[in-house]
């Protein structure tokens, strides 16, 4: 493990009415502990996963991909700053380049063609990832080519929601990967989900943001297990109620 617990300093917050200061599940948690190397952030879209994902990965020293907003009007000065009302207890010395990354899918394309970028004086580079370049693989084949070959570098590894370009196969094969890479010591790894296959994972910690303050929960109870899980035994209720509101609709248009 790299990091064993997390402070959030919420009576430091600046401002309570502007984002991410606003999310009351931050001013309700003053601590998270991790007791795995794997540790998984659920919830619903705006409760604070990314947010915190990505203050932990400034407060830590580690590349964000995607990097500051540049626009020349930015209505919110806080959306990146969580970082500065966190702290981190580590354990192990973080080094003068920390090691490890933000993982976002949406900046992977622009990635593999920097990468492409640095081959041009530097051939081996592409050693690191496979031998290929990942503009030369499929989408979902260079993810899993990016994480198991990079990821093999001991480091804290911070992943926003990675099934967005993984088929539920690739996911099983991305927690082979993860399996593999925390059973040598190599890597603790943060990871934002929604997916019930990578949430699976046998020896992770779920923390859930739908809770206030924030809680460990099992993962038969996380909500992406319980929505699958009713959906698969019995779509029909699901499907019908979508059917009704279209008729509703239609009903309206009628008129």
């Amino acid at each position: 493990m790299f990091i064993e617990s997390v402070v959030i300093h919420n009576n430091n917050f600046p401002k309570r009415n502007l984002y991410p200061f606003n999310l009351r599940v931050f001013w309700e948690t003053d601590r998270l502990d991790f007791t795995a190397n794997v540790i998984f952030f659920v919830g619903e879209n705006g409760t604070g996963k990314s947010t915190l994902l990505e203050a932990i990965a400034r407060n830590y020293g580690l590349t964000v991909w995607g990097g500051e907003k540049t626009h020349i009007i930015h209505h919110n000065p806080y959306e990146t700053r969580l970082h500065n009302f966190v702290s981190l207890k580590t354990i192990q010395p973080r080094g003068i380049i920390p090691k490890g990354f933000l993982f976002r899918s949406e900046n992977f394309f622009n990635y593999a063609s920097n990468l492409d970028d640095m081959t041009t004086t530097d051939p081996d580079i592409l050693k690191y990832y496979g031998g290929l370049s990942l503009h030369q693989q499929s989408h979902g084949q260079a993810f899993l080519s990016f994480f198991e070959n990079r990821c093999r570098i001991k480091g804290l590894y911070l992943l926003d929601e990675p099934e967005a370009a993984l088929s539920p196969p690739n996911q099983l094969a991305f927690l082979k990967i993860l399996q593999m890479i925390t059973k040598k010591g190599k890597g603790q790894f943060i990871i934002s989900t929604h997916s019930p296959i990578i949430l699976s994972f046998l020896e992770a910690q779920i923390l859930s943001f739908d809770c206030i303050p924030i809680k460990e929960i099992a993962y038969e109870t996380t909500h992406s297990y319980r929505f699958y899980k009713s959906f698969m035994n019995d779509r029909n209720p699901y499907l019908q109620e979508f059917n009704a509101a279209g008729e509703c609709n239609k009903k309206e248009d009628d008129e």
